[in-house]
C-alpha cells in the first residue's frame, strides 16, 4: 500500500509560488517590469477562464463530468521519446491536447478563440522553443503538465525554467514526498481530458505526463483503470538532451549562456539532479512492487527508432486497441523512417559539466534493470 503522511507534507500557496518566481526572475534575469505585465495577463486569463468554465458546466454537464474513460498516460523523462509516441498514438488511435486548449480549457471559450490562434502564435511561449530540438506550436499536442502550470502556477515546469534558479533550491516544493499536490492537479485534468474526448468523439485519450514518475504509486492507487507506457532512454543520451532542451528555451528568452558560470553551474546542477530523481523514484518504486506492473508497458528508446512497428503491435496489444490495415501501412512507413531518422538535436556532456564516468556511475541501476536487454 502506498501512504503519504498528510501531517509532514509542506504548505506552498500560490501568492508565495508568484512572488517567489517574481523576484527570481527580476533578481537573475532582470525582467521586472515584464514580468509583472505578464503576471496580470494571466490573472485575467484564469477570471476569464473561471466564467467559461462555468458556462461549460451548465451546457455540458452531463458530457464532461463523467470520469474519462480509456485515458493511457505516457511517462518517462523529457526527450525519451514520450512526445513522438504521444503524437503518433493520439493522431492514429484518438486523441490528446494541444496546447491552446490546455490554456483555454473551456470548450464554449475555445470556439471563440480558435479562429484567432495564428494571431496568438506569435506570442506563444512556443516561439522560445528550439525547433531542432523539440517542435512545438500552440497547436501541437503537447505534456499535460503543462497544464498544471497555467492553471495553479505549480508544478516541474515552474521550477525548471524558474525557481531553479532561486538563491534557496526549492526542489521539495514539487516533490510529491514533501508536497503531494497529485489529487488537485489530477482532478483538473480528469476535466481536460472529458472535453477533449467530448470535443472529439474519439474513445482514446493519450496524454504525457513527465511528472508522474515520481508518484506512480499513488496514482495506480487512485486510477485503477488506467494503463501507462513508460518511456527510458540511455541517460548519456536522455540527460544532456535534456539540458540541452530546458537551456536552449531559457537562451532564446533570457539568454542562458551569458549568465555567470556560477549561476548558470548551480542552475544545471539543480536541474541535473531533478531529472537524475525523476528516474530513479520510478525505479525504487519499480523494483520494491509499489507500482502494478501488469498495468506499465516499459518502453525503450531504442525500439521506438529501430523496432517500430514490432514495438506498436505490442503497445496495441496491450491497451487492448485494433488497428485497421490503413494505420498498419502507416505504422510500417514510420518504421521505415525511424530507422534511418537522424536528429539535428547536438549536444555534449563536456557543455553541462558532466562526464560519461558520473553518468554511469549515477545511473548504474537504471541501466541493470531497464536497458540491459530485458525491454
Amino acid at each position: 500500500m502506498y501512504i503519504i503522511n498528510l501531517f509532514s507534507m509542506i504548505k506552498v500557496n500560490t501568492l508565495q509560488r508568484l512572488f517567489t518566481a517574481y523576484f527570481t526572475i527580476g533578481k537573475i534575469f532582470g525582467e521586472w517590469f515584464s514580468t509583472i505585465l505578464t503576471g496580470l495577463l494571466l490573472s485575467f486569463l484564469k477570471i476569464i477562464i473561471i466564467i467559461f468554465n462555468t458556462f461549460d458546466s451548465i451546457f455540458y454537464s452531463k458530457k464532461i463530468k463523467s470520469k474519462p474513460k480509456n485515458t493511457i498516460l505516457i511517462v518517462g523523462n523529457p526527450r525519451s521519446g514520450t512526445t513522438f509516441l504521444q503524437r503518433f498514438l493520439s493522431k492514429n488511435f484518438g486523441t490528446g491536447s494541444e496546447l491552446w486548449e490546455m490554456i483555454f480549457p473551456s470548450i464554449i471559450l475555445q470556439k471563440l478563440i480558435k479562429p484567432i490562434l495564428p494571431i496568438l502564435e506569435r506570442f506563444s511561449p512556443t516561439k522560445h522553443h528550439s525547433t531542432v530540438a523539440h517542435k512545438t506550436s500552440l497547436r501541437s499536442i503537447e505534456t499535460d503538465d503543462a497544464a498544471i502550470l497555467f492553471r495553479y502556477n505549480d508544478g516541474f515546469f515552474l521550477y525548471g525554467f524558474i525557481l531553479a534558479w532561486n538563491k534557496s533550491d526549492l526542489f521539495h516544493w514539487f516533490d510529491p514526498k514533501s508536497r503531494d499536490t497529485s489529487d488537485r492537479d489530477l482532478k483538473w485534468l480528469q476535466s481536460i481530458w472529458s472535453k477533449k474526448l467530448f470535443k472529439s468523439g474519439q474513445n482514446y485519450y493519450f496524454g504525457k505526463l513527465f511528472s508522474l514518475s515520481a508518484n506512480m504509486p499513488k496514482f495506480q492507487n487512485d486510477f485503477k483503470d488506467n494503463k501507462i507506457l513508460y518511456m527510458i532512454r540511455d541517460p548519456l543520451e536522455l540527460i544532456p538532451s535534456g539540458l540541452s532542451l530546458l537551456t536552449g528555451v531559457l537562451d532564446k528568452k533570457f539568454g542562458f549562456w551569458n549568465k555567470s558560470e556560477k549561476l548558470r553551474n548551480i542552475y544545471l546542477l539543480r536541474l541535473y539532479d531533478a531529472l537524475k530523481e525523476l528516474l530513479i523514484r520510478f525505479h525504487d518504486d519499480w523494483i520494491n512492487d509499489r507500482i502494478d506492473k501488469s498495468r506499465v508497458k516499459i518502453i525503450t528508446f531504442n525500439r521506438l527508432m529501430s523496432d517500430f512497428d514490432n514495438l506498436m503491435s505490442e503497445i496495441l496489444e496491450f491497451l487492448e486497441i485494433n488497428k485497421s490495415e490503413k494505420v498498419e501501412k502507416i505504422i510500417i512507413d514510420t518504421a521505415k523512417k525511424q530507422k534511418t531518422f537522424k536528429s539535428k538535436h547536438t549536444y555534449n556532456l563536456e557543455k553541462f559539466g558532466l562526464s560519461q564516468e558520473k553518468i554511469k556511475k549515477d545511473f548504474q541501476k537504471i541501466y541493470s534493470t531497464f536497458l540491459s536487454g530485458k525491454f
